[in-house]
């Protein structure tokens, strides 16, 4: 065993090597460490309830939320634009992992929490109170900021407090109110919609979120203060070195210019996707042409700038990690199976649901949320599963099966006479193929990177996944918007042909304008339905590479990996200080959730380098 190679493909389990005795843990880690020691029984009790009551409001906003924002974009005669503001939020959501994280390490939990909280704030006001479709898509920006940061932070928190085996499980709390907010949500958003209207819908979450963070707040800065005291809290980096130096540091750990180009590379490629059907001169439009050009100038430089180690000494996409082939594997079947999602459940389904189908806000809220709810109880079994069998890859497969089943199914029964226990069942599969694939393709990632390159391998897998999302995104909207309008023109009847525009931008309106039967409705459900039917083909290519990827995963044994955890925590003890943490992002099942997982490795006598 002790010539095994920990992390050669053919090995038969992976048994996380020792950290160089001269390699000293960051300071924000042993700030972590610090901390972590003061939790006691009581006290760590009050912080999870605390946690989950924040959780609590973050879901139930969610839910609601994700029933407005057709309505929203329709209201400024945008509703084809929603793709667009998801494009957003996905290149946000996948450039913003790792600096918050970062943040967290080096400034501390309660600071990195609060600055999340605050910038949700500020995108429920900007929502609520924007008067274009600009705004909406500006105010995106800093509500996917700050909800993923909040997302990672409570799976930082987590991490803290509980030992490898019982993560998976103790990780699912943040997703608990799914299984109640799934079936509220809806309701809620119609009685909004009915009342006060959408805006509120969003600006009541800038009052109830930030009270809600009240307890796990006061939780964190007690053990915080209570560390300070104790004298056992490191200083912070930029407190111990000049100015210019901190910056310099902050720089390069952070590989700031290489987020920078993928960040642009994304964004220049994809949103065009979606606006060049409305530009002036459509895809001839000088001001498409240039985001294009810059986005793949971009999208060039930024494996070059990654490549050069004097440029980036901490890239982002180390190049050597992806020799590996279970790393690549799972960083394919994120992006894939991420982009099959925006293809088919998010974002148009809801609005197939209501117009095609005929249903009302809360029932068609109750079927697209049938998915979240199933992948939810399936992620909780699995994590239990994943627990005893100490394995991951089974289930991987078994999930990209059950998936492509899914997606097939969703083909089959989008036909205008699909009946809605049909419907229902295939956001069930599909719920459930994600609940297999999410965490066991993560631990499998995570188990393929040695201690020092965890951090990069995870953070690798959720930037991926998250662009799979907003190339799906892009993708759909492309569709939608250069499908709809066509095939209205061409099927609406004479009387109604002129209003084919109205009908396009306003989901009200194609959903309650005309009824069911009647020769206008028939046409608008007409261009839905085979519009639809292209995003759903295009789904289903994007799941075909799933099962063959799963099989080239290396079916890991996850207890033999060495593991420690300082602290007061849950499934564990209290371990020795001089114990050395390693910090590292990994992805949890339903929703974009991100977890840091510390794993720390005890250097024992003779195993020092």
């Amino acid at each position: 065993m002790d010539n095994m190679d920990p992390f050669d493909e053919d090995a038969e389990s992976v048994i996380s090597p020792p950290r160089s005795g001269n390699s000293s843990p960051q300071a924000g880690v042993r700030r972590l460490e610090a901390i972590a020691a003061t939790w006691s029984r009581s006290s760590l009790i009050m912080a999870y309830l605390g946690l989950y009551l924040m959780a609590y409001v973050t879901s139930l906003e969610g839910q609601v939320t994700v029933n407005l924002a057709v309505f929203a974009t329709s209201a400024f005669r945008a509703h084809s634009l929603i793709a667009t503001v998801l494009v957003v939020q996905a290149v946000v959501l996948s450039v913003v992992k790792p600096p918050m994280a970062k943040i967290a390490d080096v400034f501390g939990r309660f600071e990195a929490f609060s600055l999340c909280i605050s910038l949700c704030t500020v995108g429920y006001i900007m929502e609520a109170g924007s008067s274009n479709v600009q705004t909406y898509a500006a105010s995106a920006v800093f509500y996917s900021a700050g909800i993923t940061g909040l997302q990672i932070l409570q799976q930082i928190f987590v991490a803290d407090t509980s030992d490898l085996l019982n993560r998976a499980l103790v990780s699912t709390i943040p997703n608990l109110p799914y299984l109640l907010n799934v079936w509220i949500g809806a309701p809620i958003a119609s009685r909004i919609l009915k009342g006060p209207g959408w805006r509120w819908g969003y600006g009541i979450w800038a009052i109830v979120l930030p009270v809600a963070y009240v307890p796990l707040a006061v939780s964190l800065y007690i053990n915080q203060r209570k560390a300070d005291r104790r004298g056992s809290l490191p200083s912070r980096p930029s407190m111990a070195i000049p100015n210019k130096q901190a910056a310099k540091n902050v720089w390069y750990e952070l590989d700031f210019f290489g987020l920078l180009l993928l960040s642009a590379a994304i964004s220049m490629i994809l949103i065009p996707l979606t606006l060049a059907k409305n530009a002036r001169d459509g895809w001839q439009n000088r001001s498409i042409i240039a985001m294009l050009l810059v986005g793949t100038i971009c999208l060039i430089a930024f494996p070059l700038w990654e490549r050069n180690p004097r440029l980036a000494p901490h890239a982002f996409f180390p190049p050597h990690l992806f020799k590996n082939r279970t790393v690549l594997a799972g960083v394919a079947i994120a992006f894939f199976y991420f982009m099959a999602y925006y293809l088919s459940v998010f974002p148009y389904f809801q609005s197939y649901l209501l117009v095609v189908q005929n249903q009302s806000v809360t029932a068609a809220g109750h079927i697209v949320q049938i998915f979240t709810f199933a992948s939810t109880v399936t992620s909780i079994i699995i994590s239990f599963v994943i627990k005893y069998t100490k394995h991951y890859r089974y289930f991987v497969t078994a999930g990209a099966c059950i998936y492509l089943l899914g997606i097939s199914s969703m083909i089959w029964y989008r036909s205008e006479d699909a009946t809605t226990l049909g419907l229902v069942l295939c956001q069930v599969a599909l719920g459930i193929g994600v609940g297999l694939l999410n965490v066991p393709t993560q631990l499998g990632v995570q188990a393929s990177a040695s201690h020092q390159e965890v951090a990069a391998a995870t953070a690798a897998f959720l930037t991926i996944l998250e662009i799979g999302g907003a190339v799906g995104s892009s993708i759909s909207g492309a569709i939608w918007t250069h499908n709809i309008l066509p095939k209205l023109q061409q099927y609406l009847p004479d009387e109604t042909r002129d209003q084919a525009v109205a009908i396009y931008g306003n989901i009200t309106l194609a959903s309650t304008g005309w009824p069911m039967g009647s020769p206008t409705r028939q046409a608008i459900n007409r261009a839905y339905q085979e519009t639809m039917t292209k995003m759903l083909l295009v789904a289903f290519c994007a799941c075909l590479p799933l099962i063959p990827l799963s099989m080239m995963m290396k079916n890991y044994k996850l207890d033999e990996i060495n593991q420690h955890v300082i602290g007061t925590v849950i499934g564990g003890r209290q371990d020795s200080p001089d114990t050395h943490t390693l910090t590292f992002r990994h992805r949890l099942p339903t929703g974009r959730y991100a977890v840091v997982l510390r794993m720390e490795d005890s250097l024992k006598d003779g195993h020092e380098s």
